[in-house]
């Protein structure tokens, strides 16, 4: 009677055991790949909320639907015209088919990390150092495309691929800056360049505006003289156009002839 309760108590923590095994309970990102006997269930993955095994024979593996975030490691890469850089990305999948993530490959996130070493190296080295650095966007396709294709047997997708960082050695640098410099001062001339030649044709349009008119040459010339009056306190001796004397000229001309018929 005394090893009753004992017994009682072994009995209980073996239910305990058993059903602990037998239930499972998935969020709503995880879904559940069952092996009974060692043979995939039928049906798919399970979940989410509640999962019932049978203890001991059925065994469940946990997947997560969640966009995976990864960090791949910098590679050194030979472009297509022999400059050597290092390159760094990040990679952006999710899996979309958990019976296949988990059947289908040993660990599907080592296999993706090596897959995008591998092919950023590649597809970097058949490409000119120009192209890494003006068309990247092109290269994130190009990338995004060719590891998608490979993990697709495996029910991984992948979203997105980000060239990060492309790291190039000091003598790149140094003749990519002066190469940069050398642009800059380009247009600096030319937009100099420019600026002069629609500054000459402007003077040309207002010289040939200023000898159909005289009396606005005359207007400049007296709009000059107030400038100068204004700006400078000292003494200035300048010319006296003809033109503005001419009606003084006319009128000393005509003022003898009136004298004349007078008489």
């Amino acid at each position: 009677m005394q090893q009753f309760p004992l017994i009682l108590a072994i009995i209980l923590v073996f239910a305990l055991y058993i059903l602990a095994s037998a239930i499972r309970i998935l969020r709503e990102y995880e879904r559940g790949v069952v092996f009974r006997l060692g043979r995939v269930l039928d049906g798919g993955a399970k979940g989410p909320g509640l999962i019932l095994l049978i203890p001991i024979i059925d065994k469940m593996v946990k997947v997560s639907l969640r966009t995976v975030v990864m960090d791949v490691p910098p590679q050194d890469v030979i472009t297509k015209d022999n400059v050597s850089i290092k390159v760094n990305a990040v990679i952006y999948f999710r899996v979309i088919d958990p019976q296949k993530a988990i059947v289908e490959i040993e660990n599907y996130l080592a296999g993706t990390s090596q897959l995008a070493q591998t092919t950023l190296r590649s597809v970097l080295g058949q490409s000119e150092l120009d192209e890494l650095l003006s068309q990247r966007e092109k290269i994130n396709v190009r990338l995004q495309q060719i590891i998608d294709l490979q993990t697709e047997p495996w029910g991984v997708k992948v979203t997105h691929v980000e060239v990060k960082q492309i790291d190039l050695p000091q003598e790149m640098q140094r003749a990519m800056a002066k190469q940069a410099e050398a642009e800059r001062e380009r247009r600096a001339k030319v937009i100099g360049a420019e600026g002069e030649f629609q500054a000459s044709q402007r003077l040309s349009d207002a010289a040939k505006i200023l000898s159909e008119q005289p009396s606005a040459l005359t207007l400049r010339y007296l709009q000059t003289l107030r400038e100068i009056a204004t700006d400078n306190n000292s003494t200035t001796l300048f010319p006296i156009p003809i033109d503005i004397l001419k009606p003084f000229m006319k009128f000393n001309e005509e003022a003898p002839k009136n004298t004349d018929t007078k008489g």
